[in-house]
């Protein structure tokens, strides 16, 4: 009895250290990753900028997407001009102030097809939405200095008022000065944490 309760132990240990060890850990590479946005001006162009500080992690196992979690500041929004980058940053939209720091934390992962499907936690202004986020998996592959990297790439839409970013100027004639649907763009590439070290 004593022994087969031995077996029994050892077989469960085995099996988590073979679950801990398919799991692997990237970390984003920012010099190759992309996060930007894009918003109607007028109702006749869209403005395109993104954020140039952030830091994620995502984690595969035996090649599923199990986790993605990302960090921007808002501080480093860039749309090419000062002014408006200011004003994004002011309590009108960001409030970066208060609320200086953009989350992304997934709660769970679907499978669909060929993409994976992020069900997560977005977090801006202090308010919290669940997401859904499909996204491709590229790769694994080794670099040319033998490091494995990833890549995740994946659109979004969501409407800036849900988050409390309720600017709303108008012309005369009614046309919205910037538009309430916020699409988002990832294209993102990261290392793996514990490979080429």
């Amino acid at each position: 009895m004593r022994t087969k309760l031995m077996i029994g132990f050892a077989s469960t240990a085995l099996l988590l250290m073979g679950t801990a060890v398919s799991a692997e850990t990237y970390s984003v590479d920012p010099a190759h990753t992309s996060l930007a946005f894009s918003v109607r001006h007028l109702g006749i162009s869209n403005v395109r900028g993104h954020f140039g500080e952030f830091a994620g992690t995502i984690v595969l196992d035996q090649g599923a997407i199990k986790k993605a979690d990302a960090t921007m500041q808002v501080k480093s929004i860039d749309t090419g001009v000062k002014q408006r980058d200011d004003h994004l940053r002011s309590a009108d939209f960001f409030d970066a102030t208060k609320y200086p720091v953009i989350t992304f934390t997934t709660k769970s992962v679907e499978k669909k097809d060929d993409q994976f499907v992020l069900i997560a936690d977005f977090t801006i202004r202090g308010v919290t939405k669940v997401v859904r986020l499909p996204v491709k998996l590229n790769g694994p592959i080794k670099d040319q200095d033998g490091k494995t990297r990833i890549g995740l790439e994946g659109k979004l839409t969501i409407n800036r008022k849900d988050y409390g970013m309720n600017f709303d100027a108008v012309l005369k004639t009614g046309v919205a000065l910037v538009g309430e649907e916020v699409s988002i763009e990832v294209n993102i590439e990261a290392v793996q944490q514990s490979d080429g070290k």
